[in-house]
């Protein structure tokens, strides 16, 4: 029992610990998918760091000194706790985020997550020399089965509930008792080491040599196996956050099925049976490629989610359920163990560094269906005769899958560049020099500004910064209500985009721009002229907004505007009590804070009038529907707030009463509840 308890735990601890700490960092770096995929990562790294401890240090050290020493590496990590992420490791905006993020997670749970990480792979080990005859692959389920819990609980039962720091303290609590049941198990195999009741685990083994001396191929097959799943697991990860928002509800969706496939496979108890997987592992990777090819259901949240993520549990039953048909002998444990970290490590590091590195685009869906597939042929020989030849037709099928997904990514794009925080593309249509010459900066799927270069139109403001916006309205309306000073406005813009604010910006304002990704600056002044056109004093503040406002004097600015919301991962931690106050405090009494939440995924309104509720602030909603007469203009909802509710007059008729909803959330730094305001349907 004491086995089973220490796995458990350990298990738990272990995957509680990825969404716990990472929603700690998420605000720091933007709010980002990508800081998710970056974590994984490292996790997938410390694992492996824990496998090789496992395979290596015990064949070193023996059955007697191995335990010792893993009792005082336990003990030692009692003195890091509790697992807080410093202060101090804040970024400030100009630091290279990947490896400030690793730096971060190695400081704050690098140790006690490599322990973590020994245990079930050690403790299995422990068991098969001390219980011979005992199969102690079930402990892996059984490491599985905790590790699925601790990922349900986390956004159904804890995150809702318990605040971030509160959650810290009480994992550091569970890790303590952790600690005490593993060292008093490693002390139990020592003395059974001392008084030669187990074989120690550098004693020649029982099994014939050509049962030990597994092939290379083999070998290369589990790596390959193990990566094929990772790499699938973060693209559909980043496919389904990028859209949504980056929260650990939506990160553990995926994980969670990945874990279940470790459970059933490695239960021992038959659930994977090579020809239903192998006509479901067609049936998968068919429909997530055409949901690739087809636009049709591109902003369709439950077909996007239920087919990605069904697909990602085919894919990995397959891939995880040959692991098991291929796994070593007992005696061989942590070897296999070490060789399947390996490959989840690789494929975290393919997703997570090679592509952003080496693609201009997101090309980790196709490029991990390839290698499924690839995969996949070996498996289709072992069933039938035929099958190769269909598993050969589905690779072909992928790769012009790939093919044409790298080329409608590309097609009329005068520059797509991509980094940490996503692919943006610079899109032109129609002929240079016209009137109807557009260029248009995308990222992802959303629009995030565009402009038409000619004379005629090239200074007028377009998409959600029209006059009939609610940030249009806002700034005629703090410009009427101060006629004395109508040329010394001051504007706050969360968002650069492609400089749109600069348009409403006369000569005398002052106008203060904060963007986080400083490929968008670049972009904007590159391919875009309204920075460059305006007459104000304009200036670009590089790094997290709302950090580098909680470092500044109040600006007073008579509107600030926040434009993050609009349908890519939206950054939570603008849209908190604690955030809006930030914001409020940097206008002027009489000033406007704008929210643009037109997004195709989130309600965000209910979430702003609870926080205007609470933090006392007058509120109006702004909708602004599509002219068909009028291609500078585009759909848009605002959220003003204000101090004063005078400031709002002079919105006008426009501007609808900014009404509470039954039952709608509190969202604070601490807590937030993401499926309260999701749109399933578009």
């Amino acid at each position: 029992m004491h086995f089973y308890a220490v796995v458990a735990l350990s298990a738990f601890l272990l995957f509680l610990v990825q969404p716990l700490i990472a929603r700690q960092i998420l605000p720091w770096f933007g709010g980002s998918s990508a800081v998710w995929t970056t974590c994984m990562l490292f996790f997938q790294g410390a694992l492996l760091l824990g496998y090789a401890y496992a395979d290596i240090v015990p064949r070193k050290l023996g059955a007697v000194r191995q335990p010792r020493l893993h009792m005082v590496l336990a003990l030692a990590t009692l003195l890091l706790l509790p697992i807080l992420a410093p202060e101090s490791w804040k970024p400030d905006g100009s630091e290279e985020p990947i490896s400030r993020i690793l730096l971060l997670l190695a400081v704050t749970i690098g140790l006690p997550y490599v322990l973590l990480s020994t245990t079930s792979p050690l403790i299995q080990s422990y068991f098969a020399r001390l219980q011979p005859g005992r199969d102690p692959y079930r402990l892996f389920a059984l490491s599985n089965a905790a590790s699925l819990a601790a990922l349900v609980a986390y956004p159904l039962v804890i995150e809702p509930y318990v605040g971030t720091r509160r959650q810290a303290w009480g994992w550091s609590a569970l890790f303590a008792l952790f600690v005490l049941l593993l060292a008093t198990l490693a002390w139990r195999v020592a003395r059974a080491g001392e008084a030669g009741t187990a074989p120690s685990a550098d004693a020649p083994p029982k099994q014939p040599a050509a049962a030990i001396d597994t092939p290379l191929p083999t070998r290369l097959r589990w790596v390959g196996l193990s990566a094929a799943g990772s790499m699938l697991l973060l693209a559909v990860s980043n496919h389904i956050t990028q859209n949504v928002a980056s929260v650990p509800l939506l990160w553990i969706l995926p994980l969670t099925l990945y874990l279940l496939t470790f459970i059933l496979t490695f239960d021992g108890t038959g659930w994977y049976r090579r020809r239903l997987f192998a006509a479901l592992f067609f049936v998968a990777i068919a429909g997530m490629c055409f949901l690739l090819l087809s636009k049709d259901f591109q902003f369709d949240l439950i077909v996007q989610t239920t087919a990605f993520c069904g697909g990602l549990f085919v894919v990995c039953m397959v891939c995880h359920g040959e692991l098991v048909l291929a796994k070593p002998a007992p005696s061989q444990l942590t070897g296999f163990y070490l060789l399947v970290s390996v490959g989840g490590a690789l494929g975290a590091l393919v997703v997570s560094v090679f592509a952003p590195l080496s693609f201009s685009t997101y090309v980790e869906m196709p490029l991990a269906l390839v290698v499924a597939a690839l995969l996949f042929v070996p498996v289709a020989r072992a069933i039938h005769a035929f099958l190769p030849w269909l598993a050969v037709a589905l690779v072909i099928g992928t790769l012009g899958v790939s093919a044409w997904f790298v080329k409608e990514e590309h097609r009329n794009a005068v520059e797509v560049s991509r980094n940490f925080y996503g692919v943006l593309k610079v899109k032109a249509y129609d002929d240079p020099g016209t009137e109807n010459y557009l260029v248009r900066l995308v990222h992802g799927a959303i629009l995030h500004g565009e402009q038409y270069p000619h004379e005629k139109w090239r200074k007028h403001p377009t998409t959600y910064y029209t006059p009939t916006s609610g940030f249009g309205r806002a700034v005629n309306a703090q410009r009427e209500s101060s006629p004395t000073s109508a040329n010394a406005q001051r504007i706050g813009m969360i968002g650069l985009g492609v400089g749109t604010v600069a348009a409403w910006c006369r000569e005398g304002d002052f106008c203060r721009i904060y963007e986080i990704n400083a490929e968008v600056e670049r972009l904007a002044r590159k391919h875009f002229t309204y920075l460059s056109d305006s007459t104000a004093k304009i200036d670009v503040i590089l790094g997290d907004a709302r950090l580098s406002l909680e470092r500044e004097a109040n600006n007073q600015f008579s509107v600030l505007a926040v434009d993050a919301f609009s349908g890519d991962s939206i950054p939570m931690h603008l849209i908190t009590q604690e955030a809006v106050r930030v914001f409020v405090n940097h206008v002027r009494s009489s000033g406007v804070v704008a929210f643009h939440v037109s997004n195709r995924f989130l309600d965000l309104p209910p979430v702003l009038a609870e926080i205007a509720a609470k933090e006392g602030l007058a509120g109006v909603v702004v909708e602004d529907p599509a002219q068909t007469d009028n291609t500078l203009h585009s759909s848009s909802t605002w959220v003003l707030l204000a101090r004063d509710a005078s400031a709002l007059r002079g919105i006008g008729d426009a501007g609808k009463p900014l009404e509470r909803r039954a039952g709608a959330p509190l969202w604070t730094d601490d807590f937030n509840n993401l499926l309260s305001v999701v749109k399933w349907r578009h």
